[in-house]
């Protein structure tokens, strides 16, 4: 069982800039991704980045160019840097890891990240 604990968010006006740190405890070994996803009231959780314990990466079109996601392996913590947010990225956004970021095995308790002016 893996547990994912989030820190980050909050509120910023457009263009602004957050981060987003998640720090995985548990069954290291299970874990090869870690990523976020981010669900608004309503609506299906969408993927947003992901991130290899190589350092593969890959993100979703509405964000490339804008966020950037890394990863120490060393602590199991995976950090996504959100620049020039748009009012559109307003969500709650979750941690995910598993050995698919597809098919996660755990889910962090989710923080809220508001862009308006």
């Amino acid at each position: 069982q893996v547990q994912l604990v989030e820190s980050g968010g909050g509120f910023v006006q457009p263009g602004g800039s957050l981060r987003l740190s998640c720090v995985a405890s548990g069954s290291g070994n299970s874990i090869d991704a870690m990523g976020w996803y981010r669900q608004a009231p309503g609506k299906q959780r969408e993927f947003v980045a992901a991130i290899s314990r190589a350092g593969t990466t890959n993100y979703a079109d509405s964000v490339k160019g804008r966020f950037t996601i890394s990863r120490n392996n060393a602590n199991n913590t995976a950090y996504l840097q959100m620049n020039n947010l748009k009012p559109e990225d307003t969500d709650v956004y979750y941690c995910a890891a598993g050995m698919l970021i597809s098919a996660p095995s755990g889910w962090g308790q989710g923080t809220q990240v508001s862009v308006s002016s």
